[in-house]
């Protein structure tokens, strides 16, 4: 009976706490001053502390955003193209210093029998940017993979691979059709069989423009001579296949998150190989970068990843040590959500 009680006690307090955190009061003058639309997580040892989402899904029909809406996750896809690779790593499959033609046969660049996939991860390929100054033109006609990377991402090196960084999509891409090489499936069915099915994230996924997405909100870009909201300019995400196709929820991003920070579907010494960071490359690491932070008076070391594609805009940040965790996903570019998510962390440790 005691041993009850003392749980219903513990249960009823670590509620409390919860809820004496002002997270709400954090987000609400964002939500009423700077239009932040969107869904917000803080979670701890992997328990949702707080979970709420503000705004509207679709202006058009005025229907109000839930926490079950998915979302672009945009370039977080770049992390789980790079947990695909560390499996395939475990599994012996490849090495990080392999180089490009070892898998791509037909590859025409330069950087064929000089970049390695530790340099496509790394960003500091010497690869041009896949978009040539051009943006989102390079997204705003369906194209394959294949031809994507052939037209795109297979100029000659703009510098000495490993030299210096230059964040670019096309790294990835090309890192995705490796994936689809070792393996001979599809990397749709590499991330619904290695990641997706396994960690039950159900709400995940890859988007297809000709394909429905239940739930998918709809994105917007703010424009801030008019102060008001406008529609996406057309583009077809699949584009970004392994670089930032990618849907997901908050939740689902959270057992992500926690899979991979409790070495569920990879292991520690794997997981410390994917969060050695490179001073030299701005603390770059394998799917996030990794560096020193301070909050208050906590100084910790944390794991960052943000994406954004025009309105859709998402951030995810772990701290390692302490296991806490805050994203935020929006549909709108009109706020400033990694200064929400450094106040939240803030509140989340005190």
């Amino acid at each position: 009976m005691k041993v009850v009680l003392t749980l219903m006690l513990c249960m009823a307090l670590s509620g409390v706490f919860a809820q004496s955190k002002n997270y709400d009061r954090i987000v609400r003058p964002l939500v009423e001053k700077e239009n932040f639309n969107g869904t917000v997580l803080v979670a701890s040892n992997g328990k949702i502390e707080f979970e709420k989402s503000y705004g509207l899904a679709d202006r058009q029909l005025h229907i109000p955003l839930s926490n079950s809406n998915r979302y672009k996750i945009c370039s977080i896809t770049k992390t789980f193209t790079t947990i695909l690779l560390l499996q395939l790593y475990e599994a012996g499959k490849l090495k990080f210093t392999d180089k490009i033609g070892d898998y791509l046969k037909d590859y025409t660049g330069e950087g064929k029998d000089k970049v390695t996939i530790h340099h496509l991860l790394t960003y500091s390929s010497g690869i041009p940017n896949c978009e040539h100054g051009k943006g989102m033109e390079v997204y705003q006609l369906p194209i394959s993979v294949d031809s994507f990377i052939t037209k795109y991402c297979s100029d000659s090196l703009e510098f000495s691979p490993g030299s210096r960084f230059s964040y670019d999509n096309g790294a990835f891409i090309i890192l995705g059709k490796i994936i689809e090489q070792i393996t001979g499936k599809s990397y749709a069915q590499n991330l619904q069989e290695s990641i997706l099915n396994p960690l039950k994230m159900n709400e995940t996924g890859l988007l297809d423009d000709r394909k429905i997405v239940e739930n998918l909100v709809p994105s917007y870009v703010f424009d801030t001579d008019k102060k008001e909201f406008q529609h996406d300019i057309p583009f077809y995400i699949e584009n970004y296949g392994a670089s930032g196709a990618m849907y997901s929820t908050v939740e689902d991003l959270l057992k992500f998150d926690q899979a991979i920070f409790t070495d569920k579907i990879i292991s520690k010494p794997t997981r410390d190989l994917m969060l050695k960071a490179y001073p030299e490359l701005y603390n770059v690491a394998y799917g996030f970068w990794v560096s020193n932070m301070t909050f208050g008076k906590v100084k910790t070391v944390g794991a960052d990843r943000q994406g954004s594609i025009w309105g859709s805009n998402t951030t995810w940040l772990h701290l390692i040590a302490e296991n806490k965790v805050v994203i935020i996903f929006s549909n709108t570019n009109a706020t400033d959500i990694n200064s929400l998510r450094e106040a939240l962390m803030n509140e989340l440790l005190k």
